[in-house]
């Protein structure tokens, strides 16, 4: 595969900013090889639906911007919508053992967790914050405490015995 297309999958699977130094040493090429992969990639996705944003860090892979009606509007359907049961079961992760980072909540679900948490995020029952050169990590809002009735996580019904339940899973998964 060429870098390019080595870029391009790993920006879709990481769903995220990433820093360009980072990456340069992931696939051991230097800034000149890295900058030609990078146009070419930017040079291929002008006539799809996604393009590489640069700044002078990181690179990202984003929405075109002439479908932002057509998002703008498949966002506002999503809100209208139920969460659904992955929605569901990614935000009770969350709850019960935030701080928590996506691959922790996809080694959970056993499914990449990316469409669910940004639909999360976009609807403000989550939050994301950055750890110092480690990704991010997944946090509740008051928002989801007011939708839920509480006013801390503490009062959800059997609380104590889910957090031992997940415990439990993670020092003996089967």
């Amino acid at each position: 595969m060429t870098l390019d297309v080595l870029i391009e999958g790993l920006l879709f699977y990481k769903a995220a900013p990433q820093n360009k130094q980072r990456l340069m040493k992931l696939f051991c090429v230097g800034q000149e090889e890295f900058s030609a992969a990078l146009q070419t990639l930017t040079n291929r996705l002008q006539s799809g639906g996604t393009r590489l944003t640069e700044t002078e860090t990181e690179i990202q892979l984003v929405t075109a911007s002439e479908l932002s009606e057509f998002i703008e509007a498949q966002r506002k359907s999503d809100f209208t919508g139920d969460i659904g049961k992955a929605g569901a079961e990614t935000l009770a992760i969350i709850l019960y053992k935030e701080p928590i980072s996506r691959v922790e909540i996809d080694r959970i679900r056993g499914v990449n967790s990316s469409f669910i948490l940004r639909n999360l995020l976009m609807r403000g029952l989550i939050l994301r914050e950055s750890i110092t050169g480690n990704g991010y990590q997944f946090r509740i809002t008051p928002n989801l405490l007011n939708h839920l009735g509480v006013t801390n996580k503490q009062q959800l019904p059997q609380f104590s015995e889910f957090l031992n339940a997940i415990e439990a899973f993670d020092i003996n998964p089967t």
